[in-house]
């Protein structure tokens, strides 16, 4: 199986559309097969999180959703407190691996380790 590369791409974004024409590219579907493939894959993991379950990619990082409770705002203009209601969002936390792959570090077993000297691991922004 041949790697995807996303070096050529214009924009600082990956859209559906860039990853459906990588599929058909590089991998060999024909455009609608990539396009349905992608529009599948993505439906799949809403419909999921839409029902309350969580999407676990092995390798890549969790998808859950998270339950706010109701809490007190401000508006900005006239201080008067407004409650901001109750509501459920979704949350991704990446992999180790991931963190390590953007981190530019490899996998256990040879090159950068977490704990390497010029390296700062910032926690998870909530």
């Amino acid at each position: 199986m041949s790697e995807i590369s996303v070096e050529s791409l214009e924009t600082t974004a990956l859209t559906k559309a860039q990853l459906a024409d990588m599929l058909f590219g590089q991998i060999g579907l024909n455009k609608r097969e990539s396009k349905d493939m992608i529009d599948a894959f993505f439906e799949i993991i809403s419909e999921r999180l839409v029902a309350g379950e969580d999407v676990k990619l092995a390798g890549f990082g969790n998808f859950q959703i998270r339950i706010k409770a109701l809490r007190p705002g401000r508006n900005p203009r006239t201080g008067q407190l407004i409650p901001i209601a109750a509501r459920r969002v979704a949350t991704f936390h990446a992999s180790q691996k991931l963190k390590n792959q953007i981190q530019g570090e490899q996998e256990p077993g040879g090159g950068l380790q977490a704990g390497t000297p010029g390296y700062t691991f910032l926690p998870p922004r909530e």
